[in-house]
């Protein structure tokens, strides 16, 4: 599993080296539309090599994706937490019972320390 692991790292650098290769040509990037950047006064431009863009963009892109399912997957974070909370408390609750009675008075209690 290991070398299949590094046989596709490989291949994913070839394929990005061939890309950035082939993608060295020099773009502009604007912040606006070039009206819109004279009317504003905010008429900010960089030059970046295409395959920097290109990169950028499937970085950027990973990004807000794993942030987006960082923040629809809270609900499911918080009801997890909430749940070891309880079963922290119950446990806790259970210790209590055990060492507060010699002998088991009720049969959940009993079957419990029957199993531990």
């Amino acid at each position: 599993m290991r070398y299949i692991r590094y046989a596709f790292l490989a291949c994913l650098g070839v394929a990005l080296v061939s890309v950035a290769l082939a993608n060295r040509g020099v773009v502009t990037l604007s912040l606006l539309p070039a009206t819109l950047a004279e009317f504003l006064g905010l008429n900010h431009q960089i030059s970046l090599p295409l395959f920097v863009v290109i990169f950028g963009g499937i970085v950027t892109g990973l990004l807000i994706g794993f942030l987006w399912e960082w923040m629809r997957e809270y609900k499911h974070r918080a009801e997890a937490s909430r749940k070891a909370r309880e079963v922290h408390t119950l446990e806790r609750q259970l210790r209590r019972e055990k060492r507060r009675g010699a002998g088991p008075k009720d049969e959940v209690l009993a079957l419990l320390d029957e199993t531990s």
